[in-house]
């Protein structure tokens, strides 16, 4: 029988913690070591039977307080180095500069370059991409599961009070994945999955029958173990300002939630809402109690970047697909040749990404069509126009949006993600107009 990580734990006599934080620190793929419930998979189960001790240590370490200079004594690599790792990845909430809990010495040794080999004789340096449930994201998988622990463990309610959510709001800009995740949530859970869309909100027809939003809610609150997410959470739960026309449709939505968000935790159904930002929406819906787990979704960073877009151009290929030995052709079957392409995609959403490899899939097509050769290369100057063609989506507004999201991630979920929010900072930095210095008409005495 396969057991949930909490029973694993227990079991290994180290904390559930140390599992989450040594699977990140080692870059291990989460489907090779959970289920999506937070099972854990006969491989991981195999390597922690055969490595207890190994994991009893890291375990004490990630739990002992430490200095970076302590650190740094123990894995024989200058203080400096381990300072810059600290610095990059974690927010310093000790002012006297001692680390504990998500600071690993471990971790910091591995990435700087010691020998853990026999880790990745159990799992493997990398995991095919097909084979995924998805890329990259662990620090965002923990996150939401650190959300949802009052579903996956009884315990929490039983033993500690500690209640369900009745409502989430995963917020982020335009095509970060937030749908996707919605459903991942629901998987994790193990909840059925129903999504209401905008243009649904004045009727939803359910068997030919067509319901208001508040005859389908009452339907939704007769079933057991629902997911319910609501798209454009953010203008349907928007604050009314003075002189502000009110669209009643939106307005019965929230009245209708408001009225029976009491009954969810009771009745097991877990409404998403689905923001771009929070800073319109209703501080009355955000309150305790209702809709006050907020979950920030990001756009890929630069590894999730390459990884995606090896991802997409394989997606559903047959092995003796032409594209693939045309990306085979070009060593663009492995991650190293997207790497290049990443770095320029700086604060591309997923759905960019997608963009760019449907532009350069029909490219690569038509030089096949025009040649009647697999052996054709992939230029820079094929790649660059596709770049140019899926960065149309790259606007103002958009990153405003994401201007908007990084402040209100900094605001709630800061000490989780402070590495993803300084890369997506540096990252938005780049598309800042710069200021041409201003010359004062005519010429400077010193001029020559």
């Amino acid at each position: 029988m396969t057991q949930n990580i909490t029973e694993f734990s227990k079991k290994l006599n180290i904390s559930e913690e140390s599992i989450k934080q040594f699977i990140q620190d080692f870059n291990l793929e989460i489907s090779d070591c959970l289920s999506p419930n937070l099972g854990i998979t006969q491989n991981f189960e195999k390597f922690a039977d055969e490595n207890k001790e190994f994991l009893k240590k890291y375990d004490e370490d990630l739990n002992r307080e430490k200095t970076a200079e302590e650190i740094a004594e123990n894995i024989h690599q200058p203080t400096e180095k381990v300072e810059q790792i600290i610095q990059n990845q974690f927010p310093n909430i000790y002012d006297n500069g001692i680390y504990r809990s998500s600071i690993s010495t471990f971790g910091i040794d591995n990435q700087l370059g010691g020998d853990y080999q026999f880790i990745y004789n159990y799992f493997g340096n990398k995991t095919e991409l097909k084979h995924r449930d998805f890329i990259g994201y662990r620090d965002l998988f923990f996150y939401i599961s650190d959300m949802l622990e009052p579903f996956i463990n009884p315990e929490q309610s039983k033993n500690w009070g500690i209640q369900k959510a009745a409502g989430i709001v995963v917020y982020g800009p335009p095509g970060s994945g937030k749908i996707f995740w919605a459903k991942k949530i629901a998987e994790m859970i193990d909840f059925d999955f129903f999504e209401i869309r905008k243009s649904q909100l004045k009727s939803i027809l359910i068997n030919d029958k067509k319901l208001s939003f508040d005859e389908y809610l009452s339907q939704m609150l007769k079933k057991d173990k629902v997911v319910l997410l609501l798209e454009n959470f953010d203008d349907i739960m928007m604050f009314k300002q003075d002189n502000q026309n009110i669209i009643q449709d939106y307005e019965d939505v929230k009245e209708s939630i408001l009225h029976s968000i009491e009954k969810f935790e009771k009745e097991n159904v877990l409404m998403i809402g689905s923001a771009k930002e929070l800073a319109e929406i209703e501080s009355e819906i955000l309150a305790p109690g209702r809709f006050d787990v907020l979950i920030p979704i990001f756009p890929p960073n630069k590894q999730e970047r390459a990884e995606m877009l090896l991802f997409n151009m394989t997606k559903n290929l047959s092995k003796d697909a032409t594209l693939l030995k045309i990306l085979q052709y070009n060593q663009a079957d492995q991650i190293p040749f997207w790497k290049e392409t990443a770095e320029k995609m700086k604060v591309f959403s997923n759905t960019m990404l997608v963009d760019f490899t449907q532009s350069l899939k029909k490219r690569i097509r038509s030089l096949y069509l025009k040649n009647k050769t697999e052996n054709i290369r992939i230029s820079q100057g094929i790649l660059d126009a596709c770049l140019k063609e899926s960065a149309s989506k790259l606007t103002g507004e958009y990153l405003n949006n994401v201007q908007e999201f990084l402040s209100e991630a900094e605001d709630n979920s800061y000490d989780r993600f402070a590495g993803r929010i300084k890369d997506l900072k540096q990252e938005l930095e780049t598309y800042k107009a710069k200021e041409e210095p201003v010359r004062t008409i005519g010429f400077h005495p010193d001029d020559k």
